[in-house]
């Protein structure tokens, strides 16, 4: 191994990585003390650039999803990504950094004798941190991982940002698990039935496995609307990677798209399919997108940078029908509107997709009803949309993708014996005309509104609070005070020391 001079100690600050080059290799550079280590640059998930990040408690975080890794060791902490960070050598010498051209092997997990069968039932963002999880924590068991996708275990965030848009191809959605294929790993079949008290899945082939612990992963199911033509060609749900390619077709310069529903997926494969070209109305019963997430000043400043680009909206009314000769070519209004559309995206919400799971309470929205630890029955746990667990000694059911993947992380540990509770921050992001927003938090409560910055730019960072104590932060372009805050608020922040982080950053 070559070791190759790439710093001096005294250039390296103590709070922040730095980026240096390794025989034509990217590294990052971070000094604890006296101490350096070197890691891969990129983070592992979407090849964000970890020196545009933070380091505290610690920890490196991630500037764009605030993937979380080990100062010490590059080891994961949180996700979204699912792998640790690659270490290098490093020697310092008078002062003189000098890194290694080959990363250091990793250790490999301390496998356990285990009989027991353990199934994941769901191949999207919980299933896969769920079984990497599994994998990490030494599981050496049968593992059963379960999809009805042929080719599951892969990003679909990346679907309704960038795929529609034309600006990445299907095929090259990233995958979940890198290095790892469904096909080798996983079983492709549509669950039929789970008995939680027999603790056997079976399959609508007719196979059928008994688990000692299994984890409910399916998420949520897009929902189409019952209303005539609906059934007509060029209608679609975004869901699966199939969905995207079906819109991609369909999604001819110049053509008409109308979205229903104002949800996230619905505004996001707007700002995707306007910047195709086509011409895009939104339909919605909703004069503000997203005011019970956002609230009304950043929703209205969400959708005014819509109609900056061209969307136009039709609000407080929502589709009668649906006409045309086969396939899609106007949509009634119950306001009277006729609206052209070649084709016709409905981004109404999901539902919990937990029908086939038997002999276990739900809730009124047909999530299952889980505990503080996730477990919903003896041997049987959920994560991700498809759950309502006790949070804050409260029901709670959050449909975000990261917070989905923290709870199977979670839940895996659990189905090993631990008895680990969710006390991370919730946080998403939402892409719209090459602008991120970023929510840290779970906002259900707030009654204030502090803004610093330029809501009407798009580069602003907002804090909602309940009285003078913050419950979540909304953010464009702050991705190094949303990192910093990502790990500050998993306890009690105040306004003042919130504005102190932000303003310091």
């Amino acid at each position: 191994m070559n070791m190759r001079i790439v710093a001096r100690l005294i250039n390296l600050p103590e709070n922040r990585g730095v980026r240096v080059t390794a025989a034509k290799l990217p590294v990052l550079l971070v000094r604890v003390g006296d101490q350096v280590r070197a890691f891969q640059a990129q983070c592992p998930h979407a090849g964000a650039p970890l020196e545009e990040g933070v380091i505290c408690n610690g920890r490196i975080i991630c500037p764009w999803h605030k993937a979380a890794f080990a100062v010490d060791t590059g080891a994961l902490l949180e996700p979204p990504a699912l792998a640790a960070l690659k270490q290098y050598p490093v020697e310092v010498h008078d002062g003189i950094v000098s890194v290694g051209d080959e990363p250091i092997a990793p250790e490999p997990p301390t496998m356990h004798e285990d009989r027991r069968c353990f199934a994941v039932i769901g191949a999207g963002a919980a299933g896969a941190a769920a079984v990497a999880t599994l994998r990490q924590q030494g599981f050496a068991g049968r593992l059963l991982w379960i999809d009805r996708e042929q080719a599951p275990a892969y990003d679909r965030t990346a679907l309704s940002k960038f795929v529609i848009a034309g600006e990445m191809a299907p095929e090259d959605t990233p995958p979940l698990l890198e290095g790892t294929s469904f096909d080798t790993l996983g079983i492709h079949g549509e669950v039929r039935q789970l008995d939680a008290v027999a603790k056997r899945i079976e399959l609508a082939d007719g196979r059928y496995f008994d688990y000692d612990a299994a984890l409910v992963a399916t998420g949520g199911e897009a929902q189409p609307l019952d209303i005539p033509g609906a059934v007509l060609s060029n209608v679609f749900v975004l869901r699966s990677r199939e969905d995207a390619v079906r819109i991609t077709d369909a999604a001819q310069p110049a053509a008409c798209a109308v979205i229903i529903g104002d949800s996230f997926i619905g505004l996001e494969a707007a700002s995707a399919l306007r910047q195709r070209g086509l011409v895009v109305q939104v339909v919605s019963r909703h004069e503000i997108p997203l005011e019970a997430q956002l609230g009304k000043r950043i929703g209205a400043a969400l959708r005014q940078l819509h109609e900056d680009n061209g969307v136009i909206f039709h609000s407080n009314t929502e589709p009668e029908r649906l006409d045309g000769h086969g396939t899609v070519s106007t949509v009634l209004l119950k306001n009277g509107k006729r609206l052209a559309a070649d084709l016709v995206l409905m981004g109404v919400g999901v539902k919990p997709a937990t029908g086939f799971v038997q002999h276990v309470d739900k809730a009124e929205d047909q999530s299952l009803k889980a505990d503080s630890h996730l477990q919903v029955a003896p041997g049987l746990w959920a994560a991700g949309d498809n759950v309502t667990f006790a949070w804050h000694h409260q029901p709670t059911r959050i449909e975000h993708w990261r917070v989905a993947q923290q709870l199977a992380v979670l839940a895996a540990r659990n189905m090993l014996g631990d008895t680990q509770e969710y006390a991370d921050v919730p946080f998403f992001w939402t892409y719209h005309f090459k602008k991120t927003f970023e929510v840290l938090g779970h906002p259900q409560h707030w009654n204030r509104l502090h803004l610093e910055g330029d809501l009407h730019r798009h580069a602003f960072i907002a804090l909602l609070c309940r009285g003078d104590q913050v419950e979540a932060v909304i953010a464009c372009e702050h991705q190094q005070a949303m990192a910093r805050l990502s790990q500050r608020m998993q306890q009690p922040l105040g306004k003042a020391e919130a504005l102190a982080i932000i303003r310091g950053v």
